[in-house]
């Protein structure tokens, strides 16, 4: 199953993305997920959750940073459309050779309170590879999830 759209159905899901305020959009085959999480969560999900979601993918996603292109390199997304990208994301997205088309690239992504860089993209800084970037990952996810636990 690959991501090979025509350029409307490719553009119906960059529409989707925004029309439905997702995080991000993903169609392989003849599904579709939509995501409203925050950061790099529902892509983290979607690589560990066995259903191979992303293997063969199209997605769109509004933010894009070096964490979120490591997490759809390791579950093979086939093509991404991305609102914003990191040129870090950029670099690690080409240097796999994933197909990618965006409407900004910027230096970095910035923090949700708008007070420096994202936390994810501070983690990979630095880092040439997936695997070097994928551990560091799931480390941060698994804090937010205990913080999460921690306040219910």
């Amino acid at each position: 199953m690959t991501a090979k759209l025509n350029d409307r159905t490719r553009q119906l899901m960059i529409e989707l993305l925004f029309a439905e305020q997702c995080s991000c959009v993903v169609r392989r085959g003849d599904s579709i997920e939509l995501r409203r999480g925050r950061g790099v969560k529902d892509l983290h999900e979607l690589l560990s959750d066995g259903r191979g979601m992303l293997r063969g993918a199209f997605v769109a996603d509004k933010v894009v940073g070096k964490g979120a292109a490591a997490l759809m390199i390791a579950g093979g997304v086939e093509e991404l459309f991305a609102d914003v990208v990191s040129a870090d994301a950029l670099e690690l997205l080409n240097r796999y050779g994933m197909r990618v088309s965006y409407t900004v690239a910027v230096p970095h992504i910035i923090n949700r309170a708008g007070t420096g860089r994202c936390p994810v993209e501070l983690l990979c800084e630095g880092l040439h590879t997936v695997e070097e970037c994928l551990p560091l990952i799931d480390g941060f996810v698994e804090s937010l999830n205990e913080r999460n636990t921690d306040e219910k």
